[in-house]
């Protein structure tokens, strides 16, 4: 570091002495941005697992719509259980692929 700074190793030795006596002296104020930053967290974390509830909700919605529709588009007679069926195993390997994807 003496060398970086273009000091030698006793000036650079006094500024550390120097600098850790003055922080020792005036020690930074104890201040509650810990507790904050804590509380903030949770709340994101919070918020998060209500928008990870809202995108799987709308993508279930999404694979029932393109169930729906393409049953209708293709004139095929199903049911709305064999629809159901169909929306749950789209809905399913939705999820699997998204979780694929993280790894």
């Amino acid at each position: 570091m003496a060398e970086r700074d273009g000091t030698s190793v006793y000036a650079l030795l006094q500024r550390s002495v120097k600098a850790g006596v003055a922080a020792l002296a005036s020690p930074p104020a104890r201040d509650t941005s810990g507790r904050e930053i804590v509380a903030e967290l949770a709340m994101v974390s919070t918020r998060m697992v209500d928008v990870e509830r809202l995108l799987d909700r709308a993508l279930f919605t999404a694979c029932a719509a393109y169930c729906y529709a393409r049953s209708a588009a293709l004139a095929l007679p199903q049911s709305d259980e064999a629809i159901s069926e169909e929306i749950n195993a789209a809905y399913n390997r939705q999820r699997r692929l998204a979780r694929e994807d993280k790894r």
